[in-house]
């Protein structure tokens, strides 16, 4: 394998991923806002993540450090179960969708990561939890695609599905030609559940990071 230069950057970021079925049903529900705003910078499927810490831009060396450190957290931390629901918008410009489930766990969670990055001595811009899927973004000069758009998610409701890995998410290298893409660095299993959170106790966010 060549090995890349010091100089050699990507961006970062630390994140749980629903499995596909539970993308596929939040991607049967968005099917009016696909057909009726095609052109909305609509997010690929794949890329659906619940970010727990975005670390920007960093050396791609950098970014292969916190393998070792984020495998350990993984192997001490327990699954969570989550689901997808209702869907919002930031300033015109940012359609999501919302998370209900085992928030506490997820911001405890959250809360660990970013200990654990801290303590490799990477800096990176901290900023509220708030999760959520990032589905689309608007064009400039286009305020009401994504409000129209966010009306399609009103009352959807995803099933309660599991989420049982941490992924530590890299795009292509910058400089790279084409449309940035990424793809998980590493993945690591989480401690498997045990049972199901009372879903009338779930706590649910319509906020995003």
């Amino acid at each position: 394998m060549t090995e890349l230069p010091h100089a050699v950057t990507q961006h970062a970021f630390i994140a749980l991923a629903p499995p596909d079925d539970a993308k596929n049903e939040l991607a049967h529900a968005l099917g009016p806002a696909y057909a009726a705003y095609p052109d909305l910078r609509w997010n690929r499927i794949e890329d659906w993540h619940i970010t727990l810490a975005f670390l920007g831009e960093l050396p791609v060396r950098t970014v292969q450090r916190l393998r070792s450190p984020l495998a350990g957290l993984a192997a001490a931390r327990p699954s969570l179960e989550l689901a997808l629901a209702g869907g919002g918008h930031f300033d015109d410009r940012v359609l999501w969708s919302g998370i209900e489930g085992d928030l506490d766990g997820l911001h405890k969670l959250a809360e660990a990561v970013r200990a654990r990055v801290r303590a490799c001595d990477v800096a990176f811009t901290e900023r509220p939890l708030r999760p959520h899927l990032t589905l689309a973004r608007g064009r400039r000069h286009d305020s009401a695609s994504i409000t129209a758009a966010a009306s399609c998610l009103e009352g959807f409701s995803g099933r309660p599905w599991r989420a049982e890995r941490l992924h530590l998410v890299g795009s292509t290298v910058r400089g790279h030609p084409g449309p940035r893409r990424y793809q998980d660095v590493a993945s690591w299993a989480l401690v498997p559940g045990r049972g199901h959170p009372d879903p009338s106790a779930r706590g649910t966010t319509g906020q995003a990071l």
